[in-house]
């Protein structure tokens, strides 16, 4: 066999392999439509008997040429999502269908899917979309275009994207296709910020660069202290500026030798550290946190994370998707020798609660190149910014605040 010959038989085969693991695992059947009310728990649905399977099984009346009710959503947009819930004849097919209306200057709000690369389409009016990479490819650089009818655009699995309507008279529609039977959405909003129960305002305070002082010790009638809830508002509400600008004051965002960029240090053997590692999908870190450091929440978009803590102690915990129980949080306090597995794309995060103490922790990841979002960076650190209308509905807050943040936020972590 001549070499080039080879070389293109390689690559197809290559080629083959990665579009073979970027879906759901392919079928050992013609189909196996879903059996929804089995009791069997399985990884998707197990399969109905396939002498009771008829053409309605893959066929849904969905009224997808109708408009939806757009004007419930606080964002603005209603999203449609036919999956195997509601087709069970795409159980094991891995593809899903999704039409999104859009109000004018409605947006369907930062968010990521687990499990599915997005491909989208505009039926009527106009977009504005974008993704932005991970901290690695790239360093967080936001993709954006501004789509009309007809226009197409892809979303990368696992990478925070989204859509928003900048006319303010015109809805918009587009129709989504997604590369799995159930992608799973994870809006980045109400996942980091609305989480059940909330993720620790240790953990919060940090990731987003503000003083935990700033956020506790709110004194009630009885003289108790309580803890209270953060919230996005309430965070860029105790950032903004004074208005007396010869006022002195100490702003949640200032350069801290001992705060966000020197908390964690992290070491990751990646196919470009260890070349062996090519086409094995498995990459190792060691992750080494300062006395009240963190790993803070973030996401791995090709990569399941199973760490054991060597020294130390670690509050640990990922948030659920929008459906998988409505952004529920799972966490844990790790000791020493002790183990945690964190899912592939949801949203995980470390965190050192020990004053005077480091701790350290080794991490296998299932990628040779598992790539990481850090939420905050990427949301209010892009390369250019996100614009301000998206980030100020996504998080329900004014412009000026949101301009502020973002600004404070770019700065510290591209100097």
């Amino acid at each position: 066999m001549a070499p080039s010959t080879y070389f293109l038989l390689a690559s197809l085969l290559a080629l083959a392999t990665s579009q073979a693991t970027a879906s759901d695992p392919s079928p050992l059947q013609d189909f196996c439509v879903a059996d929804i009310h089995s009791p069997v728990k399985v990884n998707g649905f197990v399969c109905k008997d396939p002498m009771a399977v008829n053409a309605d099984d893959f066929f849904k009346a969905a009224n997808l040429d109708k408009p939806r009710d757009t004007m419930k959503s606080k964002v603005g947009s209603n999203v449609t999502l036919i999956n195997v819930m509601q087709l069970p004849g795409l159980n094991t097919l891995g593809i899903s269908l999704a039409r999104i209306d859009y109000a004018p200057l409605g947006q369907n709000p930062p968010h990521t899917h687990p499990r599915a690369t997005e491909i989208l389409t505009v039926l009527e009016g106009t977009l504005y979309v974008g993704f932005v990479t991970s901290n690695t490819d790239n360093g967080n650089k936001l993709f954006a275009k501004v789509l009309n009818k007809g226009d197409v655009f892809v979303f990368p699995q696992g990478l925070i994207h989204f859509q928003f309507n900048p006319v303010h008279d015109k809805p918009a529609v587009a129709i989504a296709a997604l590369s799995s039977q159930n992608p799973g959405a994870i809006t980045i909003a109400n996942a980091v910020f609305g989480s059940k129960p909330p993720i620790s305002d240790d953990v919060l305070a940090k990731a987003f660069q503000v003083q935990k002082e700033q956020l506790i010790g709110s004194k009630l009638n009885s003289g108790r202290t309580t803890t209270t809830k953060i919230t996005f508002k309430r965070i860029i509400s105790m950032t903004l500026p004074p208005k007396n600008t010869n006022e002195k004051k100490e702003y949640a965002f200032q350069r801290d030798p001992i705060g966000f960029a020197s908390v964690m240090r992290v070491k990751i053997h990646i196919k470009t550290k260890l070349p062996g590692l090519n086409t094995l999908g498995i990459s190792l870190a060691r992750i080494d946190y300062a006395p009240l450091g963190q790993n803070p929440p973030h996401t791995h978009p090709r990569a399941i994370e199973i760490l054991t803590v060597l020294e130390g102690t670690l509050y640990v915990g990922f948030v659920t998707s929008n459906t998988d129980n409505g952004n529920k949080l799972f966490t844990k306090v790790l000791n020493k020798g002790e183990v945690f597995v964190f899912p592939q794309g949801l949203i995980p995060f470390q965190f050192n609660p020990i004053h005077d103490k480091p701790a350290v922790a080794i991490a296998a990841l299932s990628s040779q190149n598992p790539g990481a979002i850090t939420i905050a960076n990427a949301v209010l650190g892009s390369k250019p910014p996100i614009s301000d209308d998206v980030l100020a509905k996504a998080f329900q807050v004014q412009k000026g605040k949101i301009d502020w943040l973002q600004a404070q936020f770019w700065e510290n972590n591209h100097y």
